[in-house]
């Protein structure tokens, strides 16, 4: 797998717990510790695209 093709697979797995997120946010009763996992792993995989185009431009 290429890097790009890495970074893409990230942002996909990134849109998906955005909307996961959503969809917990929208119910009437949201379960916190559920949206404070699926943040967590958003910030982790946007954080890890950002390490990976930071070490790609350098």
């Amino acid at each position: 797998m290429s890097v790009q093709q890495h970074v893409e697979a990230l942002r996909a797995k990134h849109a998906v717990l955005e909307d996961a997120i959503e969809i917990e946010n929208a119910r009437p009763h949201p379960d916190d510790v559920r949206l404070h996992e699926l943040k967590r792993e958003k910030l982790r995989i946007k954080d890890e695209i950002s390490t990976i185009e930071s070490h790609a431009v350098a």
